[in-house]
């Protein structure tokens, strides 16, 4: 004699099974969404120029890497590589070590123009970049006819300018994410015999690694990918990948399918330091952002 287990009923709080249907197909026209340019570079990266020159298919006749190695002497693509990686780790070095001491010491001490330095530093992020192109170029050709210190066409002016926009909402975040580090943690580093810095370098760091990995990978996608300052601060010398990718149009064809290879080699370096460092960035940013 067989018995079959009553259905076990429904939670109140459970959601509808209409929702349930919705959320999956919202869900999956996402991922579609999300998915179909990688396909479409992906694919076209993998084709003959002949084939993404003419009506787009999307199941490709033929699979060549052919483009993935004429990429490189196309364009001086290693150069630019090169340029690229010195500018945004620069920069990126440079605004972690200033926003860490400028977030602890606005986080930490009491000092007249405290609240006026903290609004002004979080203002600047209201205005356009384009707002500074001009004045930044001005300044740098001025310095270098009366200095002599070429920035304009450099790599260090360009670290410069990019921590013009790095800097600010680096010092901010991490302003938020030491007001959430104890203050108890200073006090027993102070007791123990540390001095200010003993305690920030040997307490207060250890405990904002998310927070400080979360600046250092917005700073590095800042610079990595910026194209505005890149394409007038720079010459053919100092030249990055985000410019550099324009030398794949000449005035009589486009080599798409070397662009689409080019693209995604440019994108290896972000994605996967994103990719290693997302569980700091995500409780980096949750932190910050709250008090």
């Amino acid at each position: 004699m067989s018995s079959t287990s009553p259905a076990r009923p429904r939670s109140p709080m459970a959601a509808p099974r209409s929702f349930l249907w919705a959320r999956r197909i919202f869900l999956t026209l996402l991922t579609g969404f999300v998915l179909l340019p990688v396909y479409v570079m992906v694919s076209s990266s993998l084709k003959p120029l002949e084939d993404v020159s003419g009506t787009f298919r999307w199941l490709p006749s033929g699979l060549t890497i052919r483009p993935y190695i004429d990429i490189w002497s196309t364009v001086p693509l290693a150069k630019y590589f090169m340029n690229s990686a010195l500018v945004a780790g620069a920069a990126t070095v440079c605004s972690v070590v200033i926003a860490v001491f400028a977030a602890y010491a606005v986080s930490r001490y009491r000092f007249r123009g405290k609240r006026v330095f903290t609004v002004t530093v979080l203002s600047t992020q209201m205005f356009p970049g384009i707002l500074f192109l001009l004045p930044l170029f001005l300044i740098y050709v001025n310095i270098g006819n009366a200095t002599g210190i070429a920035l304009f066409g450099s790599r260090g002016g360009l670290i410069l300018t990019y921590l013009t926009f790095s800097l600010p909402f680096s010092i901010w975040m991490l302003i938020g994410y030491f007001d959430s580090v104890p203050r108890d943690l200073d006090e027993a580093a102070l007791v123990d015999g540390c001095g200010p810095l003993g305690a920030l370098f040997r307490v207060v760091v250890p405990a904002a690694i998310p927070g400080i990995v979360a600046v250092a990978v917005y700073a590095f996608m800042t610079a990595w990918g910026e194209v505005l300052f890149a394409s007038v601060m720079t010459n053919d010398t100092t030249r990055t990948l985000a410019v550099g990718l324009q030398g794949y149009a000449t005035q009589t064809e486009v080599y798409w399918n070397q662009v689409m290879a080019a693209s995604l080699v440019v994108s290896v370096p972000v994605v996967a330091g994103f990719l290693l460092l997302q569980r700091y960035l995500v409780a980096g940013l949750t932190a910050g952002a709250v008090k």
